[in-house]
């Protein structure tokens, strides 16, 4: 239904949102935040920021977006911790470029505060309904066409549709339309952007089975507690309104922290038998005989790909984790299959505390419409319709922190694009926001993208613990945060930078630490050192720190942390910005859109098709694709740099 305009004109917004999962949510808040009057539409008011995958937030990679979404106003870091029912610390072994969060949320509390913020935000409708097609006119979006007939004009359109365009669902022989388990898929879309000119693919992901926590034999798992200790995915840290409700009492609960009501999760594993009944059972499968249309996650593979991909495996394991506190569904996690439900059972019972577990909700593959995410800019807008924004796995991720992250950076530059103001474009060496962005522009994507922090050459700059300062500027700027959240964010980085400046003045005498770094189990100090020397030396703690040469103020952990990590890792942090500061220059020099690579001498074939494929926004953009080599960088530089000259 693209460039139709007929239909009865309802409404006249700034900025309409598409679809109210995780994506949708959080650009139709950042939208309203910046100030434009935005309208969210959704096929089912009941089911805003569901999880219909695992109900849990965070992660290597992912736990470092949701603190980018919440250091730019974002509501998924804040829900999080106010629905959680259990959370960890990650790699804590490990050094803090890869510790990570990760927080089993309810389910169902998760969504209904999700829906709570979303009615209550200024500048914010919310109406259920389904988009079927958008207008456009001139390569400019003019407005949307809804299901019952209705045209609702507007400036800016974001596309959150998660895998709703054309899903269909498959569970053995069994195949539906469907979005979602139990929900309708959505129609007309697909045929609307290819009537734009956009190029669809086709994606796959899969879910398992939830089982009745009556029905398991928890004494033959192995319980994985939450943290004794008092973690928060947001920098308001706070547990103020958090939900306590009732822990359901067919869990067996012998351990309670003391900041939080959490609730354990469970490990087991499969074994010999139950990949012999995969095996036996792949050619029922549509994920392992091939039927799906589209590539699954390489990273979240399906239980069938895993045997098929890891044939020495003896075993995987499978975690049982709870879906809320007034629910007797256990997720379980590892368990992702198109099987069908009979295999499913028989695969389940072969494996120690689920013999005789009852399936509630069988597992099943999904297939889906995507858009190549080659078609986008770095502000997530298309490069063939101006005003039209793809956030979420329309773009090719997967995973609800990659959606929601996505969703903040799209309604954000819709409403800038609104007030005719410079987008909101993350570096790579900024955010993994920008890394996230700049991997979907650059890479080639035949499977759902997922968040890494391998995928950050920068990851020691772009600490979740700093995600807060990293992002200040451009928060304040864009209108994200307010003005107090900004003063935090200046308050919070003030004081490491004062303590560690305190603690260079401080000298410490062999003499002044005797016996004190006993007590801690250090070795004794032969000559003085300042006290930033001493807490850079390994094994040292801040709880040294407050033993020798307290402040006067004592800090929070959080930030006690930080100094540490600061100073300890002062000489990478370092060296890693002394690389982006060499790589600047390339990202600084743009490649003007209408460049005609076809006439451009010296190219390869290769690099030439990538190029034109890619239509990369500057020469950084242009060395990270795949098939460009430095040669093909080096041809681009000389023809830019003549390009400069004869501009002159």
């Amino acid at each position: 239904m693209a460039k139709q305009q007929t239909g009865t004109s309802a409404y006249a917004y700034d900025v309409v949102v598409a679809g109210a999962g995780h994506a949708g949510c959080e650009a139709a808040l950042a939208a309203a935040r910046i100030g434009c009057r935005t309208l969210l539409v959704t096929m089912n008011m009941d089911l805003i920021g569901h999880m219909p995958c695992n109900p849990s937030i965070g992660g290597p990679g992912k736990a470092h977006l949701v603190r980018e979404i919440d250091a730019l106003g974002g509501a998924m870091a804040r829900n999080t911790d106010m629905t959680l029912i259990q959370i960890r610390m990650l790699n804590e072994s490990r050094g803090p470029a890869v510790q990570a969060l990760r927080a089993q949320a309810d389910k169902r509390l998760y969504s209904l505060r999700m829906k709570h913020v979303i009615e209550s935000a200024p500048n914010l409708d919310l109406e259920q309904g389904q988009i079927i097609g958008l207008l456009a006119k001139d390569g400019r979006i003019r407005g949307v066409v809804l299901e019952r007939g209705e045209q609702v004009d507007c400036r800016a359109v974001v596309l959150a549709s998660g895998t709703f365009l054309n899903g269909r669902i498959l569970e053995g022989e069994f195949r539906k339309e469907a979005g979602r388990a139990g929900e309708f898929p959505a129609h007309g879309l697909t045929a609307s952007l290819r009537e734009l000119g956009f190029e669809v693919g086709r994606l796959q992901t899969n879910t398992p089975p939830r089982v009745d926590a009556r029905t398991v034999h928890f004494e033959r798992t192995r319980q994985q507690y939450g943290s004794d200790v008092p973690l928060y995915f947001s920098f308001d840290r706070t547990t103020e309104g958090a939900y306590t409700l009732p822990i359901n009492p067919v869990l067996p609960i012998d351990h309670q922290t003391i900041w939080r009501q959490q609730v354990p999760c469970y490990l087991t594993a499969t074994n010999e038998r139950t990949h012999k009944i995969i095996r036996d059972n792949m050619h029922r499968s549509p994920i392992g005989s091939g039927v799906t249309e589209g590539e699954g996650p390489r990273y979240c593979p399906s239980i069938e790909e895993k045997i098929m991909r890891f044939p020495e495996k003896l075993s995987h394991h499978l975690f049982l984790e709870p879906e809320g506190f007034a629910t007797g569904e256990i997720y379980v996690q590892g368990c992702f299959t198109g099987m069908p439900a009979d295999v499913q059972r028989e695969m389940l019972h072969s494996v120690p505390g689920l013999e005789d577990a009852r399936i509630m909700r069988p597992g099943y593959a999904i297939d889906y419409d995507f858009v190549p995410p080659h078609q986008i800019k770095p502000s997530l807008e298309t490069r063939r319709c101006a005003g039209l924004f793809l956030a979420g796995q329309i773009n090719g991720t997967s995973g609800y922190e990659e959606a929601a992250s996505q969703g903040l950076l799209a309604g954000a530059n819709a409403a800038l694009y609104c007030r005719e103001e410079e987008p909101l474009v993350l570096g790579r060496e900024e955010a993994y926001l920008g890394v996230l962005v700049d991997d979907l522009i650059t890479k080639e994507h035949h499977e759902p993208y997922r968040m890494l922090t391998s995928r950050a050459e920068y990851r020691l700059l772009l600490r979740q613990d700093n995600a807060d300062v990293r992002l200040k500027e451009e928060g304040k700027r864009t209108g994200l945060i307010s003005e107090a959240q900004y003063a935090r964010a200046v308050g919070r980085q003030q004081a490491v930078e004062n303590e560690i400046t305190r603690l260079e003045g401080i000298r410490i005498s062999p003499r002044d630490a005797m016996g004190v770094l006993e007590h801690f189990g250090l070795d004794e100090l032969h000559d003085g050192v300042s006290a930033r020397q001493l807490l850079s030396r390994p094994g040292m703690t801040y709880d040294v720190i407050e033993a020798l040469c307290p402040p006067e103020q004592p800090m929070s952990d959080d930030l006690a942390e930080q100094v540490c990590t600061d100073i300890l890792y002062a000489g990478y942090v370092a060296k890693q910005q002394r690389q982006v500061e060499r790589t600047k220059r390339l990202e600084t020099m743009h490649i003007p859109e209408d460049v005609d690579y076809a006439a451009m001498q010296g190219l390869r074939t290769e690099a030439r098709e990538r190029l034109i494929h890619h239509r990369p926004l500057t020469l950084g953009q242009a060395s990270r694709i795949s098939g460009v080599n430095p040669a093909d960088v080096s041809v681009l530089l000389i023809h830019l740099e003549k390009l400069h000259r004869s501009k002159r």
